[in-house]
């Protein structure tokens, strides 16, 4: 059997000395998930190399860890926020935000984090993983349109969009909160894809700030597709 928490505990060691985990609260978030139970079984031999790793013959992916890790940083989660994630896949970044949020104790306006999936496959594969390591009570995976948002739990003080749009949606900025933070990647090519992130200030206006070059697969959008509850 293979001991994927002594893998764990270097792949964050490593995160943490090359300085792209810089806070405990992601440190110890990175620790208590298990990436293992979040990826497809026949790649768990895999789970702790830093990379993106194939979901269920979906065309969809799990980032790698320093790619989630520099996202989860830059969004600076705090305890009290209401966070929305479009492109749930495995699960596993919405777990990973949930635990960093939780490890910042009592929550005076306690909040599940909301992921927006697309493929139903993905849906069940998520709230499966989620269900499994405890953390159905924290997260809700909910099928529909991510480029759509979720307009009638908004606003959102947080977005994570793990999917690349041609361009920013204007449901999601119109659903950040004001002093509001959204990590996401833009561009309509895998080879020009930038990490921005994007800031509503008090009064509304938004400022977006170019983080690296990426490579994620693409946001998928049907405007027709209806949601779903779990």
């Amino acid at each position: 059997m293979e001991d994927y928490k002594e893998q764990r505990d270097r792949m964050v060691s490593y995160l943490r000395a090359s300085g792209i985990v810089r806070s405990d609260k992601v440190e110890k978030a990175f620790l208590a998930v298990p990436r293992e139970e979040f990826v497809s079984r026949d790649l768990r031999s895999q789970s702790y190399v830093d990379t993106p790793l194939p979901l269920i013959r979906t065309g969809q992916t799990i980032s790698a860890p320093s790619m989630l890790a520099y996202m989860v940083e830059a969004l600076e989660l705090e305890a009290h926020h209401k966070v929305l994630e479009i492109g749930a896949g495995s699960g596993y970044a919405a777990a990973i935000m949930a635990e960093t949020i939780r490890g910042l104790g009592d929550s005076t306006s306690p909040h599940k984090v909301l992921a927006m999936e697309i493929d139903q496959r993905l849906v069940d594969f998520a709230r499966d993983n989620l269900k499994r390591c405890g953390y159905s009570e924290l997260v809700e995976v909910i099928l529909g349109d991510g480029s759509l948002g979720l307009p009638d739990q908004a606003p959102f003080d947080r977005i994570m969009v793990s999917a690349a749009a041609s361009e920013i949606p204007k449901p999601l900025l119109d659903q950040l909160a004001k002093n509001g933070r959204m990590v996401i990647p833009v561009g309509s090519a895998a080879w020009s894809q930038e990490l921005y992130l994007v800031r509503k200030d008090e009064s509304g206006k938004v400022k977006q700030d170019y983080m690296m070059d990426v490579v994620f697969v693409p946001l998928r959008m049907d405007s027709s597709l209806s949601r779903d509850e779990p």
